[in-house]
């Protein structure tokens, strides 16, 4: 019983991954159906998540009062997805994952419809309200990944790789969806786009709902490993740098783009492609031997981004900024993916440094998006 009290099991969870037995043992790799699931939520967040960050800057251009604000209906989304990383963190242990995973779809579906009213009625202040339970709700579904990495050092790789991998299928379909909605919507420009974010959400509203709870064997063993803020604070750091030049550089894209007279086609398209950037590399990742360390590829990410960053800085063509873009998702892709293993490789950090992680992202990222709107405005 007293195991039973310390893995703390609920119903509503999607997963209890339990030690194989040996006491101080990681937890057993996830099965691939439990990942398959994993992943088939995470990329309907990516799903919305991407149509959100191509509309937002230039939604954000079409109705914000002056030019300099563009960029607040985006940097309003990582404000929201910062704060969520601490709720979302500890409602997962406290509810289950299930019931956490499904409150942030909802309030991401409800955030769409915020969205698409304001844009219909040209409000911005709705605008960014929408945004910002947008970004709560991913928030919510950043957490899916730190649920395959419970499954120790070899299998988390793979489940890992596999949930953030699943996210580069949708950047084939986003510019078609997008295009099919905004065409239902043809006389309220992005309304089509925000709506079908929302839809994403509902759809991993579902998914969670109607999936069956796992069955969870017990076994009782000592404490994990635990791992702590000093062990956290280089990939962290490294993360933040990473999620900085992503937003800066994605925010910036658009707006610089319709500054060379290329229109929003032009920018949705390479925004699909530097998403199929940001979560293939983790397939190939997969495949990586293990004496490839967490350290070694988040330092190649790294590399990348500052050559994305200075492909950006002389873009003036749609080829040149597809290409500066698909550096930038590479890079990000590696960054994210090995710091992530990098927490999970020598223990099972707490909820609070997972929380603590992820909002440092998210900061860093609403750092980018908040540099790019004044350094950018001017060209649009």
């Amino acid at each position: 019983m007293a195991a039973d009290r310390d893995m703390g099991v609920r119903a509503g969870r999607l997963a209890c991954l339990c030690p194989p037995g040996a006491a101080g043992q990681r937890s057993a790799p996830a099965a691939p159906a439990e990942v398959a699931t994993l992943a088939a939520g995470f990329a309907l967040a990516v799903l919305s998540q991407v149509l959100t960050l191509g509309m937002l800057p230039l939604a954000g251009l079409l109705i914000a009062p002056e030019p300099s604000r563009a960029t607040w209906p985006y940097a309003a989304m990582l404000v929201g997805s910062a704060l969520a990383s601490f709720p979302a963190s500890f409602l997962l242990d406290a509810f289950g994952r299930r019931a956490a995973l499904a409150l942030g779809a909802s309030l991401g579906a409800a955030g769409g419809a915020i969205a698409a009213w304001g844009l219909a009625h040209g409000q911005f202040p709705a605008l960014v309200l929408g945004a910002f339970w947008l970004g709560i709700a991913n928030g919510f579904g950043l957490f899916y990944r730190h649920v395959a990495a419970a499954g120790g050092a070899r299998g988390g790789r793979g489940a890992v790789a596999g949930v953030i991998g699943a996210g580069a299928l949708v950047g084939f379909v986003a510019p078609v969806l997008a295009g099919f909605a905004e065409g239902l919507a043809a006389t309220r420009l992005f309304v089509g786009t925000a709506l079908l974010a929302a839809l994403a959400h509902v759809a991993g509203l579902l998914l969670t709902v109607v999936r069956p709870v796992p069955t969870v064997t017990l076994v009782a063993a000592q404490p994990p490993v635990r791992t702590g803020w000093r062990g956290a604070l280089l990939p962290t750091g490294i993360g933040v740098v990473a999620w900085f030049v992503m937003t800066l550089l994605m925010a910036a894209g658009p707006l610089a783009m319709a500054g060379c007279g290329l229109g929003g086609s032009a920018a949705m398209g390479s925004i699909a492609w530097h998403v199929v950037a940001m979560y293939a590399p983790a397939l190939l990742v997969a495949r990586l031997p293990d004496s490839v360390e967490a350290e070694t590829i988040a330092l190649a990410g790294l590399a990348l981004l500052l050559g994305a960053a200075a492909l950006f800085a002389g873009a003036a063509t749609e080829a040149m900024f597809n290409i500066a873009l698909l550096l930038l998702g590479a890079g990000w892709s590696l960054a994210t993916l090995a710091t992530t293993l990098w927490l999970h490789r020598d223990g099972t950090p707490s909820r609070l440094v997972l929380a603590g992680h992820d909002a440092a992202l998210f900061i860093g990222a609403i750092g980018g998006a908040l540099a790019a709107g004044p350094v950018f405005a001017g060209q649009v």
